[in-house]
């Protein structure tokens, strides 16, 4: 496929669960490849939701398991979604047991960042959706990663977290990826009609100011109705508020890494 860029690997990460993380992941990516991008989803969560929010489900040969362990390339892995040009390596329950696994392997933290090195300049972006624990396959995301994307909700205990990952990402800094940037802190399940929405939107735009990105996600039905049939957002429900704000930050993101 030859191409002269190399893709810019973002993870899509926090520590705290519920926080519209993987909803993120699987809709923004989405919303690029439709603007024309080739997009690589790596699904890295366990529970596996981003796999099955785009429509599959244990019918796969190969997943992230079996690239963690050296037994599949990331190109082996790889599937068409259907969804323009957004692929996907799924992942599968095994990936829980993989941290007893590969506690012994040399350089273990660096196992994903070699895998996806081959496939960097197939593609303009891979994002890859994080489990919600500082876990060993968290580690290995952030080692590959570019830059972090931080989904936080409007919600009283949000900064607490954003707290933690930030002292993670300085750690990560110092030990195993000096060049880790943050990609931006995004608001999500915002409530236009709560003060304490309100609150933490301005607390956070005070803390963060050049992080936090426009676009906010609201809290919306359709988000969540729309994995249950295998379909991003903008494909499942195009006129809802959730695939305007998708599509809103898809093109942000776009704008700050033109």
């Amino acid at each position: 496929m030859g191409r002269f860029t190399l893709a810019k690997i973002i993870a899509v990460t926090n520590q705290k669960g519920g926080v519209g993380k993987t909803t993120t992941a699987v809709n923004l990516s989405a919303c690029i490849a439709a603007l024309g991008k080739r997009v690589l989803l790596v699904d890295i969560d366990p529970q596996g939701n981003a796999t099955s929010g785009l429509g599959r489900n244990g019918d796969v040969e190969n997943t992230v398991y079996d690239v963690l362990i050296g037994e599949a390339t990331a190109a082996e892995a790889t599937l068409d979604t259907g969804f323009g040009p957004l692929y996907l390596i799924p992942t599968a329950i095994e990936l829980a047991g993989a941290e007893i696994e590969l506690v012994a392997v040399e350089n273990r933290e660096q196992l994903l960042k070699a895998a996806l090195e081959p496939v960097r300049g197939d593609y303009d972006y891979i994002f890859i959706d994080c489990p919600p624990s500082l876990s060993l396959l968290t580690l290995n995301a952030l080692t590959a990663a570019d830059s972090v994307l931080i989904p936080i909700q409007c919600e009283y205990y949000a900064l607490e977290g954003v707290g933690q990952l930030v002292n993670t990402i300085k750690l990560m800094r110092r030990k195993l990826n000096p060049d880790l940037a943050v990609e931006g802190i995004l608001l999500t399940m915002f409530d236009a009609r709560t003060n304490l929405c309100a609150q933490v939107v301005q607390e956070v735009r005070n803390h963060f100011r050049d992080e936090a990105f426009e676009t906010m996600i609201p809290r919306n039905v359709r988000l969540s109705e729309a994995p249950s049939y295998g379909l991003p957002i903008h494909l499942y429900d195009a006129r809802c508020n959730g695939a305007k704000a998708y599509q809103e930050l898809a093109k942000e993101l776009m704008e700050r890494n033109r």
